[in-house]
């Protein structure tokens, strides 16, 4: 029977858990690289550029939290005034329905907020992430 690098991989990785359940110092880590043939440059190479990516993964995360708490602000500034201009509107002048103007107006925005903020595979989503990161 025959393995591609994945399988490899995979087992390997399903092993390792059954074989230690916690974690692996680096000494451990050189050891099972050099048994396996891996060189320590390359091992050093790929721990760095792993780190990069758990960095940059927890810096996308807070980003997406960041600007997820700023759409929900949004939604319930909407929520409570527009209730009061409804309540208002009904109180003053009933027979004329002009809350709506305010609410479909705001709720547009609201919507292309609501769009901007949970559709994080566009250019303009790069733009405001590199903007942001390089603010903090």
């Amino acid at each position: 029977m025959t393995y591609d690098s994945e399988d490899v991989q995979k087992i390997l990785e399903i092993a390792l858990t059954r074989k230690q359940e916690g974690e692996f110092s680096r000494e451990q880590l050189l050891e099972m690289a050099s048994e396996l043939g891996i060189s320590s440059d390359i091992l050093e190479t790929t721990e760095k550029k792993w780190f990069a990516e758990q960095e940059e993964e927890r810096s996308l995360h807070t980003f997406n939290t960041f600007r997820r708490r700023g759409f929900w602000t949004h939604f319930v500034s909407f929520l409570a005034v527009n209730l009061f201009l409804i309540i208002l509107n009904f109180i003053t002048s009933p027979s004329y329905f002009w809350a709506i103007f305010p609410v479909l107006g705001w709720g547009l925005g609201l919507f292309f907020h609501w769009w901007g903020v949970y559709q994080s595979k566009s250019e303009d989503y790069e733009i405001a992430f590199q903007k942001w990161h390089s603010q903090i």
